[in-house]
């Protein structure tokens, strides 16, 4: 049985952390502070928004000072701003056939991470699942998506420990995806997340207000266009329609549900703005790709956030 460490439990470390361990995988989910605490104390309980129902579920906690063993398997579930603080301790619990796994918001972090990792292999990936800390101990999960994809950027995924990894998320209730070209997917959920946090924020907006036709639906649908044409510039092409295979996420969504980029600026706190949103309009820039949508949003966060 593979040794699963999952760093980071919030909606997304905490949802992947859950599932895996009520499938009876082996799983330490790495965590701090009253989060931390709580879960030591009584569990880790997911509540369901669509449905009210509450499961609570006895997980392997600890942080990354008490960890002293090797993992199998790394799931990097932080914001991408504390990617850095954890890559010692990545070394220090990954052995010579260790896979890292990150799933990140912010596209590329798989490629930034490997050159920190020279030693392991460092894959990229993404995850669709929207979810939140509710309270210390307890996670909101507001919709019933939830699919992992990743996959080496060479797109040949010859290491048999990554399809046994994508058989293990799927026997955990997770729709685990072993991609053949994984910068693709990942630019796809990328064209999600990115979009709906930007004119989240530009409206002050929930996932509610991009369920039907109005001045919300079309910046998203206008953003969600511009990184389209990025990706065309970047050699991408789809074949189906973003903004179509978005809106059907937005559609599974509750209402009220809103993305992390947009609680975290809410609440005064480190956000993921600078490679969800300015980050965008730079590559916008490098690949001479016009961006009137991201450069409108990007000019009123930027105000929130100096405002702060």
């Amino acid at each position: 049985m593979l040794k699963y460490v999952i760093i980071g439990a919030g909606g997304t470390g905490g949802i992947i952390g859950a599932y895996m361990t009520k499938a009876g995988k082996n799983v330490t989910i790495i965590a701090r502070g009253n989060h931390l605490s709580a879960m030591r104390k009584d569990g880790l309980t997911i509540e369901k928004l669509w449905n009210n129902e509450k499961e609570n579920i006895k997980v392997n906690v600890c942080d990354t000072e008490s960890y002293n063993g090797k993992a199998d398997v790394v799931f990097v579930c932080v914001k991408s701003y504390s990617v850095d603080e954890i890559i010692p301790f990545i070394e220090k619990i990954s052995h010579k056939d260790t896979v890292v796994i990150p799933v990140l918001n912010v596209y590329g972090t798989g490629a930034v991470m490997q050159k920190s990792l020279p030693d392991v292999l460092v894959t990229d990936g993404c995850i669709y699942v929207s979810a939140n800390i509710k309270t210390p101990g307890v996670i909101l999960q507001h919709g019933k998506i939830c699919r992992i994809l990743f996959g080496t950027r060479d797109h040949l995924n010859e290491n048999r420990l990554l399809e046994t990894i994508a058989e293990d998320l799927r026997d955990s209730g997770i729709d685990g995806i072993l991609s053949d070209n994984i910068q693709k997917d990942a630019l796809q959920k990328f064209s999600y997340v990115s979009p709906m946090g930007a004119a989240g924020m530009y409206f002050d907006a929930t996932a509610g207000d991009f369920q039907h036709e109005g001045p919300e639906r079309e910046m998203f649908k206008g953003l969600v266009g511009e990184v389209e044409k990025l990706a065309e510039a970047m050699g991408i092409v789809y074949e189906e329609d973003l903004a179509e295979v978005n809106f059907k996420i937005l559609q599974g969504l509750a209402p009220e549900a809103t993305t992390s980029m947009q609680r975290d600026i809410y609440q005064g706190k480190a956000s993921e703005a600078d490679g969800l949103i300015f980050q965008v309009v730079r590559m916008g820039k490098e690949y001479g790709v016009k961006m009137p949508n991201y450069e409108k949003a990007a000019e009123k966060i930027a105000a929130i956030l100096n405002q702060q």
